[in-house]
């Protein structure tokens, strides 16, 4: 009984770490940091990075998530973007992995996966590898089984990988295709802040 009871807590845990790598969908209502507690700037043993003030703090809205940010939404999208910011101490999967996951959750219009339309381009910045995708389709955000998220058309991802000397941290602006892309230069020259620690 002790064996079964070990066991199943074991796969609890492993079903629950399996859920929060996969919480990446834009979520609205989260409280936001007041102004006079915001921090624009994020310190770690293994990278340093700067956030536009444009960018508004929010409560991350899981225990995965380093960082997060809301976008506001330009005139005609229904809701903002949302920039979440991830770091798995000695984990996270490959690069490839990830961005496979990511391409994986768009399709094109008619349906067929999102793969061909997608774009790779690897910087380095400050000393750091970066792998940035962008993709866009309807996003089909992965929440777990629990989840009612339905797809969402006309959406985009602009995502990056760092590879930090501790490991790989995430950056992944996600929205309505219009206001990802009124952020984008934003959003690149926040990556351009990124600096070891």
């Amino acid at each position: 009984m002790f064996l079964e009871e070990t066991l199943i807590k074991r796969l609890l845990v492993l079903a629950a770490t399996i859920w929060f790598l996969g919480c990446t969908q834009n979520q609205q209502g989260h409280p936001e940091v007041t102004p006079d507690t915001e921090v624009h700037s994020a310190a770690t043993p293994s990278l340093n990075y700067s956030a536009p003030p444009e960018w508004i703090v929010e409560t991350p809205s899981s225990p995965v998530r380093k960082a997060q940010y809301r976008l506001p939404k330009v005139s005609g999208d229904s809701e903002d973007a949302e920039l979440a910011v991830f770091f798995f101490p000695g984990q996270g999967g490959s690069v490839e992995a990830n961005l496979d996951r990511w391409i994986g959750q768009f399709t094109k219009p008619d349906g067929s996966p999102a793969k061909d339309a997608s774009k790779i381009t690897n910087k380095d910045i400050n000393g750091i590898s970066l792998t940035i995708v962008d993709v866009s389709g309807t996003y089909n955000a992965s929440m777990g089984p629990m989840t009612d998220a339905k797809p969402k058309p006309g959406y985009r991802m602009i995502a990056a990988i760092a590879e930090s000397a501790n490991g790989p941290w995430f950056f992944k602006l996600t929205g309505p295709a219009g206001t990802v892309t009124k952020w984008e230069s934003s959003f690149n020259d926040f990556l351009q802040t990124l600096k070891q620690g």
